[in-house]
């Protein structure tokens, strides 16, 4: 990862003024998977790789960006910016000044370099982190102000609309709000949320199956559906019902068995994660890893078995840290179909963790996985150079 002052340097370089920079982390969901469009709870960190974005403002209406990572530079005149997306990664910090300039945002001429060490494609939300600092730069011009979950909203707004992927808020809403050392739990309805520590010592490990597999958006939209089914058909017993989150285990005992086989897994699924999600919180604010470890085991299982979506890459990932010292806990992160797991390790064994956890996989698979072991950590924020 380049240093600030070789940030500033290189920005200084290419546009012969300084900047100010802004990091946003990308993240990890801990538990709570597919509950977020059932308007439920999820437990995401923020970690340690990030997002920069430096920025400059400049006397005349456009705005230039450019990338460490990307070659060429667009430039655009800030009183016309494209209305659809230009299908490059530039489309996130496109995406995020509009959102801005509708709610009312005076948008400024500017020079802007990205520079980011988030996995491209691993899970860990590179796009939250470029929209999350882009926002931050673009506001740092402006003489209105935006909340931490204001710029959230915002940058989901983004990429629901303009990027055109149809994400809940978490992943933005950590990359804003996360905090060294914790967990956050996240009502996705009220957008209410507290923190839960992470006992010291304990490392997240990252394994990417290094797949994805190419029915992943089809069915991610056909659970959504089977979801909204599961709701008309609890609605009709309580009218109050408006997501999974309303349906109690109690009303799933005594009236699920009139859904279809399929709808009724989904159901079982997101009621029973949501509960789960509540109860790692409270082991993690307990201390209790063992019960963290059972409720991540339990997570995996349902999403493989209730949800079905996981994959073999993934149940050979989960399968290969069983019993590695310092292991506690793992399951699948993410939408499902290949991707990433998640994984709770003692710090002292992380490292050894990482190479035994690789090599399993390898022999399970024929795959090379990439393992990024990290720590949770802040959410955005302005970097000084000083």
């Amino acid at each position: 990862m380049v240093n600030l002052r070789e940030l500033a340097q290189q920005f200084e370089e290419r546009f012969r003024n300084a900047p100010r920079i802004f990091r946003a982390p990308g993240r990890v969901n801990l538990i709570g998977e597919h509950t977020d469009y059932n308007e439920g709870f999820v437990m995401p960190a923020a970690v340690e790789f990030s997002s920069l974005v430096a920025i400059a403002p400049r006397k005349d209406r456009k705005l230039l960006i450019q990338s460490n990572q990307f070659p060429g530079d667009l430039e655009f005149d800030v009183d016309r910016l494209p209305a659809q997306r230009t299908g490059t990664w530039r489309d996130y910090v496109l995406g995020v000044a509009l959102a801005l300039r509708q709610h009312g945002s005076d948008l400024q001429g500017a020079n802007l370099l990205v520079h980011g060490n988030v996995p491209i494609g691993s899970g860990l939300s590179s796009s939250a982190s470029i929209e999350v600092a882009s926002a931050l730069a673009f506001i740092s011009l402006d003489s209105k102000r935006f909340s931490l979950p204001e710029i959230a909203k915002l940058c989901r707004q983004a990429e629901n609309e303009y990027v055109g992927a149809r994400v809940g808020i978490m992943d933005q809403f950590v990359s804003c709000m996360g905090k060294a050392g914790h967990a956050l739990l996240l009502d996705c309805r009220s957008l209410e949320f507290q923190f839960a520590h992470i006992p010291a010592g304990i490392e997240l490990v990252v394994c990417n199956t290094m797949v994805k597999h190419d029915l992943a958006t089809g069915a991610y939209n056909q659970r959504r559906a089977e979801c909204e089914e599961g709701v008309r058909f609890f609605a009709k017993a309580d009218p109050g019902i408006r997501a999974l989150r309303d349906v109690s285990s109690e009303m799933l005992e005594r009236i699920g068995g009139d859904l279809s086989l399929t709808i009724r897994k989904r159901c079982t699924h997101v009621i029973r994660e949501n509960q789960r999600t509540l109860d790692a919180a409270r082991a993690l604010g307990d201390g209790d890893l063992a019960r963290m470890g059972k409720l991540m085991r339990e997570s995996h299982e349902s999403l493989r078995d209730l949800y079905e979506v996981s994959c073999r890459e993934l149940d050979a990932m989960v399968a290969a840290a069983e019993g590695l010292p310092g292991f506690i806990g793992g399951r699948m992160t993410g939408g499902g179909f290949g991707g990433c797991t998640v994984n709770l390790v003692r710090e002292e064994n992380a490292a050894d963790f990482s190479s035994q956890i690789a090599q399993r996989y390898c022999q399970a698979t024929g795959i090379t996985p990439q393992i990024y072991p990290c720590h949770a950590d802040n959410g955005a924020q302005e970097l000084s150079l000083s």
